[in-house]
């Protein structure tokens, strides 16, 4: 009987003073575990901060977006139309060309009111045409630009520097800053090539 007491007595003070750290220690585990309540909060601020002007970014890219649709939908908006008015215009051109000569100088009454009433139709087309956008190119003389030019034939000329528009066969327009008809046109060819330069090209042997 005495030596049972002696036997777990001391024993079970130990275990006692064992599960005092470990306790502590499971405390401690718990407090680290436990997020803090603060570190939280600014954690959602930022998250929230990001996505906040991640929005604000996308909203002006989309306002930005919408301002150059609506700008193009009124400056290109009659591309189709123009371009069908240009072939209506090339037909008043070509009636007056096909006059002879001759015929107008003979001053005819009728044909001299005929001719001043097309050509002021042509005129009158025309700036209905450019009050909205379209403006006509005068490549003659200038270098060859094919993003404005389509060559149809080469014109030989030793005394102008290669590539030189020298006719225009069919005008060519645009609208903004856009194509909406090249020009036809004929280039030089056998003259002196031009290189581009710091102030522009210049002609070189």
């Amino acid at each position: 009987m005495t030596d049972d007491t002696n036997k777990h007595g001391p024993e079970a003070t130990d275990e006692v003073f064992d599960a005092a750290p470990d306790a502590a220690e499971a405390a401690e585990a718990a407090a680290v575990a436990e997020p803090d309540p603060l570190e939280l909060a600014r954690a959602e601020s930022a998250e929230l901060r990001d996505k906040y002007l991640r929005l604000a970014a996308e909203m002006d890219n989309l306002r930005r977006r919408t301002e150059r649709d609506v700008k193009d939908a009124k400056s290109y908006s009659v591309a189709g139309f123009a371009r069908d008015m240009l072939a209506v215009s090339d037909n008043l051109r070509r009636a007056l060309d096909a006059i002879p000569a001759e015929a107008k100088e003979a001053g005819e009454a009728g044909l001299n009111a005929l001719i001043e009433g097309v050509e002021m139709t042509e005129r009158s087309m025309l700036s209905a045409l450019e009050r909205h956008g379209v403006k006509k190119l005068e490549p003659e003389g200038q270098r060859f630009d094919p993003n404005f030019h389509q060559a149809m034939f080469e014109i030989p000329n030793a005394d102008v520097p290669n590539n030189t528009v020298l006719q225009v066969v069919q005008a060519g327009y645009t609208i903004g800053d856009r194509v909406l008809r090249p020009a036809m046109v004929g280039v030089s060819k056998g003259g002196p090539k031009v290189v581009a330069g710091e102030n522009g090209d210049a002609p070189t042997a």
